[in-house]
């Protein structure tokens, strides 16, 4: 299994409502030397985060520590430019197993698909709802069900659906990356290829 199997998940969000956030922001291409998915979380956001002498930012939201848990909530063109990798793995090591934007760049949705993170996308009116619930209160929580496709705010019981595709849906819930799907379904490769 490639990754921990996605099925609900309740929690409360960090808010970054910062539109157009690329993935040098995420994660700043001096940080892409490893070829394993392990410690980017530490650079996750590395140069909003920290100062030039490795202090943290107090004024930086992940550095808050009135907001918490494993949704990320990202502003409209989350994931924006290069197709880097490292940008979704550092998501997945900082510990957000979900983010919810009113619009992912294609790129870096898949990559998230691929390694676990639920990209959720909802429209630009719901996303302001969840934005607002968190300034309400830090500690509103949010229900992400990903068999009914649906998002959530707990608080209100407001709700809006999302779409995945089928491939990617059965994966997530499974916990499998491309490989493991493909080593699922040996058998059926081995028989219609003597076929």
């Amino acid at each position: 299994m490639a990754y921990d199997k996605f099925e609900r998940l309740k929690s409360t969000a960090v808010p970054l409502p910062i539109e157009n956030v690329d993935t040098d922001q995420i994660m700043p291409a001096r940080f892409l030397k490893a070829t394993e998915r392990k410690g980017f979380g530490d650079n996750l956001f590395r140069d909003w985060r920290y100062n030039g002498d490795n202090s943290l930012k107090e004024d930086f939201v992940l550095n808050n520590p009135i907001y918490g848990g494993k949704i990320l909530v990202g502003g409209k063109n989350f994931g924006s430019g290069s197709s880097r990798e490292h940008a979704a793995w550092g998501v997945y090591d900082f510990g957000f197993r979900c983010v919810i934007s009113s619009f992912f760049a294609d790129i870096f949705k898949g990559n998230c698909l691929n390694i676990g993170v639920l990209p959720v996308q909802v429209s630009e009116e719901f996303a302001e709802k969840v934005f607002r619930a968190i300034e309400s209160d830090p500690s509103s929580e949010f229900d992400v069900n990903l068999p009914d496709q649906t998002v959530t705010i707990v608080a209100t019981g407001e709700q809006e659906r999302f779409d995945i595709t089928g491939y990617k849906k059965d994966n997530m819930l499974n916990g499998f990356d491309d490989i493991d799907y493909l080593q699922n379904i040996k058998s059926e490769i081995k028989e219609f290829a003597e076929n």
